[in-house]
């Protein structure tokens, strides 16, 4: 014990001693506050102005856009690794300042803080070229609109000026950019490893500037080694937004493309915002742009094509997005929109100082922006979804020529109107010449007999309203054109107490407008009807049912013997509301709980303490010496999922399944394995479905079939790119491509055939969604959703299904295989595949 006592002594003064030391060099360190130099503030703040190839990018644009350029270049040499040069013929720089132009915060845009709120151009803040100087090495060409010759400018990293030098050049200027990233080596190693998806990124922010730059020419061309310059993105010069999106995504993405018109906010929206109707407000913003049509198809699978402009600024509105996107789902559940909104307002609403890439703003009277936009979208989209193109001839009446004649007919002949009779004479016009064929077609048989007893003259429950309305609504859903149905006549006959015969006969005229005859059906016995009705008009809750009659009368003889058994049951003091009544305090009383007693069994359970704390000290020993005790807490139930998978990757690799002992086989679908002490419980057809579909994933090459022509893609700069990069990707899930180097942008890459199994057909969605897919992982292996499905499908019909009864060699060969597999956790299909039940030593001897 003084041992033990000694070395924990011994470890704390130790502990005290280090920390002592630790603490009075941080002391040493933060004795005296003092400025840090100039060197270290520069690389420090330089780093966070510039991010990426993106932020490189669109800085040097954006100097270009505010020096008045009408043509602007971007060239880049292995996607900006080794070299980005962008040239402009705008205004240029003048010789006095020279010096200043790479200095931090050096700036023509703003004299004081007060110029902030009037700023018009991109840049203001005076530290892009700063931040580029210290980040790669910068050399500057610029040529004033006020002098005949250009000058070529050499600056170190600390944006010092350290040779100058005549050069011939036409006005404008062209900054080049070597080696970005080389003075900070983790950054340059990260960039050089993800470059290509970095050139990605930079593309796509390129494009919002592609979009909103009207009356100017954007080119951005990419060369990798010594090969051909390829054109990434290209606009030319056009004088509307429209024309630009033409350039950058294909004519065909015009096609689907609707123009946003600005509405008032209705009153839901402002209550759902909770804004006021301020006309002063409302005319402080103006919207304008482009979104994509709600009919299916006219979408996209993701929100890769969507832009907001805040003063023809591109910035990141995640509100603005998120009400655009949640009103399209509204008309298109399944796609997201191709968006162009620039949002012109006061610049008094608006602060786009908040970050150094002016990416993030804030707008004041942001909630009555959002309530324009929310009201606009559905308005513009509520016209779309409530019309349809009329593809059908005129509908004709699904009655026959002799019902429509002046012959009376029976309400039997006339039931065979049906439901099912007339929804296929409303979808096929002509099915009405062969009505006895639909009838032994019909496919909603209990809806058919309610229409059939509910025109039964013979049901106590059929009135003249009922049947008059039925007939109205028959009558008025086989005609193509909404016409309004009027009853002409309806013959009731005179108030009598006489019964009537069959032979007496009274019919129902139903008049439709703009028909040529009269719709006459003949209802035998009225007289009964009407007298029913007054007799049921007591019990009014239950009158309107239709099975009103089968409750009271179970005879099925004729019309004079339900009659004369009414005056029966009348007679003796026995209502229909009685009977009801009676029935309904039967069914209560049956419902009603009755006391009971209940006999309590008392067992008397021994209890030592000796004993329990003997089995704690052995269930200590026992997790001492099995590290996997105790590991392994969740349940065996759905709503556990995530967690028992959690455990499984926790505590159980790839060569453990070959450890495993089979002890059997349980129910004839699930595999019971020990490890050590633990127990686990594998499903045997889920096993087998992952192992089959990963090998499909692995080594399956889809047939493909040639197509008759060429089928041009129209993909953009950026998609062409990235599936010539990865050609062999879509190789390998059988497609194949003619590929033109020497062609404009959106027309370089043509299909030439598409794969093709059995009864499985893809197109060209799947190729937009491979292209995706590669944008975020470029190089790897992957497969479309429908192909993944297609493989999914066949890995289940080709395992081992459940009930199958398996040897011990078949049951080890599937452990083997889940060893093998990367994701052995879950099915293609998501159903678990192993769980672990119990661990043996915590079980009681």
């Amino acid at each position: 014990m003084a041992d033990i006592y000694m070395f924990i002594s011994m470890g704390q003064t130790e502990y005290t001693h280090s920390h002592f030391i630790r603490s009075h060099r941080n002391n040493e360190m933060a004795g005296k506050v003092k400025a840090i130099d100039r060197q270290s503030v520069h690389q420090i703040c330089s780093g966070q102005v510039v991010l990426n190839l993106a932020t490189a990018v669109k800085e040097l644009v954006e100097n270009s856009l505010d020096a008045g350029a009408t043509s602007i270049e971007v060239r880049l040499k292995n996607h900006g690794s080794e070299l980005l040069e962008v040239i402009d013929n705008g205004s240029g720089v003048k010789e006095e300042n020279f010096e200043a132009l790479t200095l931090k915060h050096h700036t023509s845009k703003l004299n004081d803080f007060s110029d902030l709120a009037g700023v018009s151009t991109f840049g203001f803040r005076g530290e892009a070229l700063s931040s580029l100087c210290a980040l790669s090495n910068l050399m500057i060409t610029t040529c004033h609109t006020s002098v005949a010759i250009g000058t070529k400018l050499e600056y170190n990293h600390d944006g010092i000026l350290l040779k100058q030098s005549p050069i011939s050049r036409q006005p404008g200027t062209t900054v080049t950019l070597q080696n970005l990233f080389s003075t900070f080596p983790v950054r340059h190693k990260e960039f050089l490893r993800n470059v290509k998806k970095d050139f990605g990124k930079m593309v796509h922010l390129l494009q919002a500037y592609c979009l909103i730059s009207t009356g100017v020419r954007i080119t951005c061309t990419n060369q990798v080694g010594t090969g051909k310059k390829n054109i990434v993105a290209q606009t030319y010069q056009n004088s509307c937004i429209r024309d630009n999106i033409g350039n950058i995504y294909g004519p065909k993405s015009l096609a689907n493309l609707l123009d946003l018109k600005q509405s008032e906010p209705s009153v839901d929206c402002c209550e759902e915002f909770g804004v006021k109707l301020d006309p002063q407000v409302r005319s402080v913003f103006s919207i304008s742009g482009y979104i994509s049509s709600c009919e299916h198809g006219s979408g996209r699978s993701s929100t890769d094509r969507q832009y907001y402009f805040i003063n023809s600024r591109p910035c990141d509105f995640p509100k603005v997005s998120k009400i655009v996107n949640e009103v399209y789902h509204m008309y298109n559940r399944h796609q997201y929109p191709m968006v162009v909104f620039n949002i012109t307002l006061n610049k008094d609403y608006v602060d786009v100082n908040l970050t150094p890439d002016k990416r993030k703003i804030l707008v004041q009277e942001e909630k009555t922006l959002l309530a324009v936009i929310k009201t606009s979208l559905i308005k513009l989209f509520e016209s779309l979804s409530g019309t349809y193109q009329l593809k059908q001839p005129m509908l004709k009446t699904s009655f026959s020529q002799s019902s429509l004649s002046g012959n009376v007919q029976p309400v039997s002949n006339f039931a065979k109107a049906t439901l099912s009779n007339l929804k296929r004479s409303f979808s096929h016009p002509d099915a009405a010449k062969d009505n006895g064929s639909l009838e032994k077609r019909s496919k909603c048989p209990r809806l058919d007999s309610f229409f059939t007893k509910l025109l039964s003259p013979t049901e106590t429950d059929s009135n003249e309203d009922l049947l008059t309305e039925t007939v109205k609504k028959s009558t008025a859903l086989c005609h193509s054109k909404s016409q309004p149905v009027t009853e002409a006549n309806t013959d009731n006959g005179h108030d009598n107490d006489q019964m009537s015969s069959p032979a007496t006969r009274q019919p129902i005229t139903i008049k439709v407008e703009n028909s040529r005859q009269p719709i006459t059906i003949k209802v035998e016995n009225l007289n009964y009807i009407k007298e029913l009705k007054k007799e049921s008009s007591r019990v009014h809750s239950i009158c309107e049912s239709p099975v009103l009659a089968a409750n009271l009368n179970n005879d099925t003889g004729d019309v004079e013997g339900r009659k004369r058994e009414s005056h029966r049951n009348h007679q003796d003091g026995t209502s229909i509301e009685n009977k009801l009544k009676n029935r309904e305090v039967k069914k209560y009383n049956s419902n009603v709980d009755t006391a009971s007693t209940v006999v309590k069994k008392q067992v008397t359970i021994p209890f030592s303490l000796k004993s329990l704390k003997s089995c704690r000290n052995q269930s200590d020993v026992n997790m001492k010496s099995d590290g996997n005790v105790g590991s392994f807490y969740a349940s065996i139930t759905p709503a556990d999922n995530s967690n028992a998978e959690s455990e499984l990757v926790r505590n159980i690799s790839k060569d453990m399944f070959s450890k495993m002992d089979i002890l059997g086989q349980f129910n004839l679908g699930f595999i019971i394995a020990k490890l050590k002490s633990d127990l686990f419980i594998i499903d045997q057809h889920a096993t087998d479905e992952k192992y089959n579909f990963e090998t499909f994933q692995r080594t399956t090459t889809l047939q493909n079939q040639k197509l008759i022509q060429p089928k041009s893609l129209e993909l953009t700069a950026v998609d062409e790119s990235i599936l010539i990069d990865n050609v062999h990707i879509f190789q390998k899930n059988g497609f194949e491509f003619e590929i033109n180097e020497d062609a404009l942008p959106t027309q370089k890459v043509k299909l030439v055939s598409l794969p093709i199994s059995k009864n499985w057909t893809f197109g060209t969605e799947d190729i937009n969604e491979l292209i995706f897919m590669l944008m975020d992982a470029p190089g790897v292996m992957c497969r479309p959703s429908r192909v993944r499905q297609m493989f999914a499908s066949r890995a289940c019909r080709r395992s081992v299904m459940i009930g199958t009864s398996l040897n011990q060699s078949d049951m080890k060969k599937l452990l083997h295989h889940m060893g093998e597999i990367d994701q052995p956790w879950n099915c293609p299909h998501g159903r678990p595949t192993m769980r672990h039940l119990i661990n043996l030593k915590m079980l009681p001897d």
